[in-house]
Protein backbone atom coordinates (compact mmCIF):
# COMPACT_ATOMS: atom_id res chain seq x y z
CA UNK A 1 0.00 0.00 0.00
CA UNK A 2 1.28 3.42 -0.94
CA UNK A 3 1.93 6.10 1.67
CA UNK A 4 0.68 9.69 1.40
CA UNK A 5 2.48 12.44 3.26
CA UNK A 6 0.42 14.83 5.37
CA UNK A 7 1.01 18.32 6.76
CA UNK A 8 -0.73 19.96 9.69
CA UNK A 9 -3.16 22.58 8.40
CA UNK A 10 -4.44 23.72 11.77
CA UNK A 11 -6.63 23.08 14.78
CA UNK A 12 -10.25 24.16 15.09
CA UNK A 13 -12.45 24.33 18.16
CA UNK A 14 -15.04 21.63 18.64
CA UNK A 15 -18.55 22.79 17.88
CA UNK A 16 -20.24 19.80 19.53
CA UNK A 17 -18.10 18.39 22.33
CA UNK A 18 -16.78 20.14 25.40
CA UNK A 19 -13.01 19.99 25.56
CA UNK A 20 -12.51 18.48 22.09
CA UNK A 21 -10.78 19.84 19.00
CA UNK A 22 -10.47 18.90 15.36
CA UNK A 23 -6.90 18.49 14.11
CA UNK A 24 -6.83 19.12 10.36
CA UNK A 25 -4.19 17.28 8.35
CA UNK A 26 -3.66 18.25 4.72
CA UNK A 27 -2.53 15.99 1.89
CA UNK A 28 0.82 17.03 0.41
CA UNK A 29 0.47 17.56 -3.35
CA UNK A 30 -3.28 17.12 -3.05
CA UNK A 31 -6.48 18.87 -1.94
CA UNK A 32 -7.89 16.42 0.60
CA UNK A 33 -8.06 17.19 4.32
CA UNK A 34 -8.15 14.61 7.10
CA UNK A 35 -9.98 15.85 10.25
CA UNK A 36 -9.18 13.97 13.47
CA UNK A 37 -10.96 14.68 16.77
CA UNK A 38 -8.48 15.05 19.64
CA UNK A 39 -8.53 16.08 23.29
CA UNK A 40 -7.75 19.51 24.72
CA UNK A 41 -4.38 18.57 26.25
CA UNK A 42 -3.09 17.05 23.02
CA UNK A 43 -4.39 20.02 21.01
CA UNK A 44 -2.60 22.39 23.34
CA UNK A 45 0.63 20.40 23.09
CA UNK A 46 0.46 20.38 19.29
CA UNK A 47 -0.30 24.12 19.20
CA UNK A 48 2.70 24.88 21.42
CA UNK A 49 4.94 22.80 19.15
CA UNK A 50 3.63 24.69 16.11
CA UNK A 51 4.35 28.02 17.76
CA UNK A 52 8.13 27.84 17.99
CA UNK A 53 8.40 30.95 20.14
CA UNK A 54 6.22 29.56 22.94
CA UNK A 55 8.37 27.84 25.56
CA UNK A 56 6.58 26.36 28.61
CA UNK A 57 8.44 27.04 31.86
CA UNK A 58 8.56 23.30 32.52
CA UNK A 59 8.41 20.47 29.94
CA UNK A 60 5.03 19.11 28.93
CA UNK A 61 4.61 15.34 28.69
CA UNK A 62 5.59 15.29 25.01
CA UNK A 63 8.58 17.54 25.72
CA UNK A 64 9.65 15.12 28.47
CA UNK A 65 9.46 12.23 26.01
CA UNK A 66 11.61 14.20 23.58
CA UNK A 67 14.19 14.99 26.28
CA UNK A 68 14.22 11.36 27.40
CA UNK A 69 14.66 10.13 23.83
CA UNK A 70 17.48 12.60 23.17
CA UNK A 71 19.30 11.49 26.32
CA UNK A 72 19.24 7.86 25.17
CA UNK A 73 19.83 8.70 21.49
CA UNK A 74 16.41 7.54 20.30
CA UNK A 75 15.01 9.25 17.22
CA UNK A 76 11.45 9.26 15.88
CA UNK A 77 11.98 8.91 12.13
CA UNK A 78 8.36 9.11 11.01
CA UNK A 79 4.73 8.70 12.05
CA UNK A 80 2.29 6.51 10.15
CA UNK A 81 -1.48 6.64 10.60
CA UNK A 82 -2.00 3.04 9.63
CA UNK A 83 -5.56 2.08 10.53
CA UNK A 84 -9.08 3.51 10.83
CA UNK A 85 -11.69 1.48 12.73
CA UNK A 86 -15.12 2.86 13.71
CA UNK A 87 -13.91 6.43 13.44
CA UNK A 88 -10.76 5.82 15.51
CA UNK A 89 -7.36 6.42 13.90
CA UNK A 90 -4.43 4.19 14.92
CA UNK A 91 -0.83 5.31 14.52
CA UNK A 92 2.72 4.06 14.88
CA UNK A 93 6.00 5.76 15.72
CA UNK A 94 8.91 4.53 13.63
CA UNK A 95 11.87 4.91 16.01
CA UNK A 96 15.59 4.30 15.58
CA UNK A 97 18.43 3.71 18.05
CA UNK A 98 21.91 2.46 17.17
CA UNK A 99 20.68 1.97 13.58
CA UNK A 100 18.03 -0.47 14.81
CA UNK A 101 14.46 0.42 13.86
CA UNK A 102 11.51 -0.23 16.15
CA UNK A 103 7.77 0.35 15.70
CA UNK A 104 5.85 1.72 18.69
CA UNK A 105 2.05 1.93 18.89
CA UNK A 106 0.66 5.38 19.80
CA UNK A 107 -2.51 7.42 19.83
CA UNK A 108 -2.61 9.59 16.73
CA UNK A 109 -2.73 12.84 18.71
CA UNK A 110 0.34 11.83 20.75
CA UNK A 111 2.15 10.61 17.65
CA UNK A 112 1.64 13.94 15.86
CA UNK A 113 2.66 15.95 18.93
CA UNK A 114 5.92 13.96 18.96
CA UNK A 115 6.40 14.17 15.18
CA UNK A 116 6.47 17.97 15.50
CA UNK A 117 9.12 17.82 18.22
CA UNK A 118 11.32 15.44 16.23
CA UNK A 119 10.69 17.17 12.88
CA UNK A 120 9.45 13.78 11.66
CA UNK A 121 7.20 13.43 8.60
CA UNK A 122 3.60 12.25 8.98
CA UNK A 123 2.14 9.68 6.61
CA UNK A 124 -1.05 7.71 6.10
CA UNK A 125 -2.01 5.02 3.65
CA UNK A 126 -3.84 5.96 0.47
CA UNK A 127 -6.82 3.75 1.29
CA UNK A 128 -7.34 5.57 4.61
CA UNK A 129 -7.25 8.95 2.89
CA UNK A 130 -9.62 7.64 0.22
CA UNK A 131 -12.02 6.54 2.95
CA UNK A 132 -11.79 9.44 5.39
CA UNK A 133 -10.40 12.38 3.41
CA UNK A 134 -12.56 15.44 2.75
CA UNK A 135 -12.31 17.69 -0.30
CA UNK A 136 -12.51 21.45 0.05
CA UNK A 137 -13.53 23.70 -2.80
CA UNK A 138 -10.34 25.03 -4.35
CA UNK A 139 -11.85 28.31 -5.53
CA UNK A 140 -13.13 29.17 -2.07
CA UNK A 141 -9.73 28.46 -0.58
CA UNK A 142 -8.01 30.74 -3.10
CA UNK A 143 -10.41 33.61 -2.37
CA UNK A 144 -9.51 33.77 1.30
CA UNK A 145 -7.23 36.55 2.34
CA UNK A 146 -3.83 35.87 3.86
CA UNK A 147 -5.00 37.10 7.25
CA UNK A 148 -7.96 34.71 7.22
CA UNK A 149 -5.68 31.81 6.36
CA UNK A 150 -3.25 32.73 9.10
CA UNK A 151 -6.10 32.95 11.59
CA UNK A 152 -7.30 29.45 10.62
CA UNK A 153 -3.89 27.80 10.47
CA UNK A 154 -2.36 29.00 13.72
CA UNK A 155 -3.65 28.29 17.20
CA UNK A 156 -1.26 29.53 19.86
CA UNK A 157 -1.52 30.44 23.52
CA UNK A 158 -5.23 31.15 23.07
CA UNK A 159 -5.82 27.39 22.89
CA UNK A 160 -6.99 26.97 26.48
CA UNK A 161 -9.96 24.88 27.67
CA UNK A 162 -11.48 27.84 29.56
CA UNK A 163 -11.63 29.83 26.34
CA UNK A 164 -13.68 27.35 24.33
CA UNK A 165 -16.93 28.63 22.88
CA UNK A 166 -19.10 25.52 22.85
CA UNK A 167 -22.09 25.20 20.54
CA UNK A 168 -24.53 22.42 21.27
CA UNK A 169 -25.32 19.84 18.60
CA UNK A 170 -27.62 17.09 19.76
CA UNK A 171 -28.09 15.55 16.32
CA UNK A 172 -28.40 11.76 16.48
CA UNK A 173 -26.69 10.76 13.25
CA UNK A 174 -27.79 7.14 13.64
CA UNK A 175 -31.39 8.16 12.95
CA UNK A 176 -30.56 9.86 9.65
CA UNK A 177 -30.50 8.25 6.24
CA UNK A 178 -27.30 7.92 4.23
CA UNK A 179 -28.44 10.61 1.79
CA UNK A 180 -29.21 12.98 4.68
CA UNK A 181 -25.78 12.32 6.18
CA UNK A 182 -24.07 13.03 2.86
CA UNK A 183 -25.96 16.33 2.54
CA UNK A 184 -24.97 17.27 6.10
CA UNK A 185 -21.36 16.31 5.39
CA UNK A 186 -21.28 18.58 2.34
CA UNK A 187 -22.78 21.45 4.35
CA UNK A 188 -20.33 20.94 7.24
CA UNK A 189 -17.37 21.02 4.84
CA UNK A 190 -18.67 24.17 3.13
CA UNK A 191 -19.02 25.79 6.56
CA UNK A 192 -15.50 24.59 7.46
CA UNK A 193 -16.90 22.83 10.53
CA UNK A 194 -14.34 20.05 10.28
CA UNK A 195 -15.06 18.51 13.67
CA UNK A 196 -18.71 17.99 12.74
CA UNK A 197 -17.69 16.77 9.30
CA UNK A 198 -15.41 14.17 10.90
CA UNK A 199 -18.25 12.81 13.03
CA UNK A 200 -20.64 12.60 10.08
CA UNK A 201 -17.95 10.95 7.97
CA UNK A 202 -17.37 8.37 10.71
CA UNK A 203 -21.09 7.54 10.82
CA UNK A 204 -21.14 7.14 7.01
CA UNK A 205 -18.06 4.94 7.22
CA UNK A 206 -19.73 2.63 9.74
CA UNK A 207 -22.56 1.93 7.30
CA UNK A 208 -20.33 0.92 4.39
Amino acid sequence: MSLVRLNIKGISYSQTQNGAYALILSEVNGERKLPIVIGAFEAQSIAIALEKEIKPPRPLTHDLFKNFADRFEITVKQVIIHKLVDGVFYSSLICERDKIEEIVDARTSDAIALALRFDAPIFTYKNILDKAGIFLKGEEEEQKTASEKQEEDIISEELLPDDIDIKSDDTDYKKLSLDELKDMLSQAVNNEDYEKAARIRDEISKRK
